[in-house]
């Protein structure tokens, strides 16, 4: 290894464990996005949607919790698909769950001043330019830039700290989510839920939707293999670590589907288009009409912003020991492998993700719709990966020690190639109402083309080093 010297700081519990992948997959989705899901399949059907995509996340995370317990190295793909495929699988791999990561930070950078927005309608100051129809001010690109750096800097600080701030926030968040299931319970309408229950006008247009929405869910559900990431800053036992990976995931499933059918039971298809039209921010107008309060709306924006950032922590915890992984092995420039001396934290992968953040903002939010599509690609690419590397390793490596162990493994794991696999060509082929646009592809393309620079640079400066000291 590049740092044989350097060790990360075993802190993070198992609460810390759950919580940081629990609040990673939970994020701001729920409160920005409901209405839309409503829209698309329904409130069952977007319900079920999550259902179908958690299902695919979960024989996934199945295969992700015997790996994470077999190989608990930094850097969770890049260990398990150098396992299987070896150098240039590997990087592939890795490369792809960094954009991932990547999309998620620059997103939340974004979404940050725009639910703040709703709080204070007067914050937008000081008009700059604007792309592709969105107006871009020097107030909201500031408190952007400003969330930005002191995420860095907590996440800088060390795993520790990253994780007692997840807690707080993600205790928050879920705390704002039961008040709007318990009040829909109490004020909502079966009627409500009826009208809007699926969309589509024969069994195969219901159908479509749903698989719509379920194909998106993988970017709301991305999160739980933060926990592989950081295996080496955890002091779990291996055993439990698969269980809390599995936890996260129904977790997260559970919550979703309860928001959206909190929603569509306490609003009707007038109040939702009404609210679609306006705000768009449908879960916070369903607090407000469960609680017949405006006040309660910007109760529900504060969890929002607390998803919000308890995302973008998680992913900057991700994405910094992926690309620290890969420059420890020499993949990578060796900068990206120093960790801080006092903290034990990869600061330079942590201040270019930082770094990435601060400047997303600059460019509006129309781009970072964009990022956001090739972002989940690139993620459901790298999960099939990592299915068809966990098929490899259990016929190529019967004896290796498995903590958390599966019964029909081969099983589990041909299923969740085939799952992930569907999602990856349904974003590739044309036609299925979720293929990646050319503004998408040419993002796809770019990483790819960066990442071809990059090892190739690697390869000719560390020559026999490169994909070197990965003891698997």
């Amino acid at each position: 290894m590049a740092n044989n010297d350097a060790e990360f700081n075993r802190v993070l519990n198992t609460l810390d464990v759950l919580v940081v992948a629990f609040g990673a997959m939970i994020g701001w989705g729920w409160v920005v996005a409901s209405g839309q899901w409503i829209v698309s399949g329904g409130a069952l059907g977007t319900a079920l949607g999550f259902v179908i995509g958690g299902l695919m996340i979960y024989f996934v995370g199945l295969t992700y919790a015997e790996l994470t317990s077999a190989m608990p190295k930094c850097g969770g793909e890049h260990v398990f698909s150098y396992a299987a495929f070896g150098p240039a699988g590997s990087f592939i791999c890795t490369w792809a769950i960094i954009l991932g990561y990547v999309g998620v930070v620059c997103f939340e950078a974004v979404s940050f001043p725009t639910i703040l927005q709703y709080l204070f309608p007067g914050i937008l100051k000081g008009y700059l330019y604007t792309i592709e129809g969105f107006d871009v001010y020097l107030s909201w690109v500031v408190i952007a830039m400003l969330m930005a750096a002191l995420i860095t800097f907590i996440n800088i600080k060390g795993a520790k700290t990253a994780a007692i701030f997840q807690t707080i926030l993600t205790v928050t968040i879920a705390t704002v989510g039961i008040i709007l299931i318990a009040g829909s319970a109490f004020q909502g309408d079966v009627d409500n839920l009826e009208q809007h229950a699926f969309v589509g006008d024969s069994t195969m247009g219901i159908l479509e939707n749903i698989i719509k929405v379920a194909i998106m869910t993988p970017f709301f559900l991305f999160g739980f293999d933060v926990i592989p990431q950081a295996a080496e800053e955890i002091k779990v036992p291996l055993r439990r670590l698969g269980r809390l990976m599995l936890l996260s995931i129904g977790l997260a499933v559970l919550f979703y589907a309860l928001v959206v059918l909190a929603i569509g039971y306490v609003m009707n298809n007038e109040q939702i288009a009404e609210s679609m039209g306006t705000t768009g921010l449908v879960t916070a107008d369903a607090m407000a009409i469960a609680f017949s309060s405006k006040f309660m709306a910007k109760v529900l924006i504060l969890g929002g912003l607390c998803g919000i950032v308890t995302s973008w922590n998680s992913f900057m915890i991700g994405g910094s020991r992926a690309m620290y992984s890969m420059a420890d092995s020499y993949m990578l420039p060796q900068t990206f492998s120093r960790l801080h001396k006092k903290y034990k934290t990869p600061v330079a992968a942590l201040l270019l993700l930082g770094l990435l953040s601060i400047l997303s903002p600059l460019f509006g939010r129309a781009m970072l719709i964009w990022i956001v599509d090739a972002a989940n690609f690139a993620c459901c690419l790298a999960y099939c990966l990592v299915a068809i590397a966990y098929i490899f390793i259990r016929r190529r490596r019967p004896d290796l020690n498995r903590p958390f162990k599966l019964k029909h493994g081969i099983t589990i794991g041909s299923i969740a190639i085939v799952m992930s696999g569907f999602m990856v060509l349904m974003y590739v082929l044309p036609g299925t109402n979720c293929t990646l646009t050319w503004e998408e592809w040419i993002i796809v393309g770019g990483w790819a083309a960066l990442g071809f620079v990059f090892a190739i640079r690697s390869k000719l400066l560390y020559k026999d080093k490169f994909a070197s000291g990965l003891d698997i």
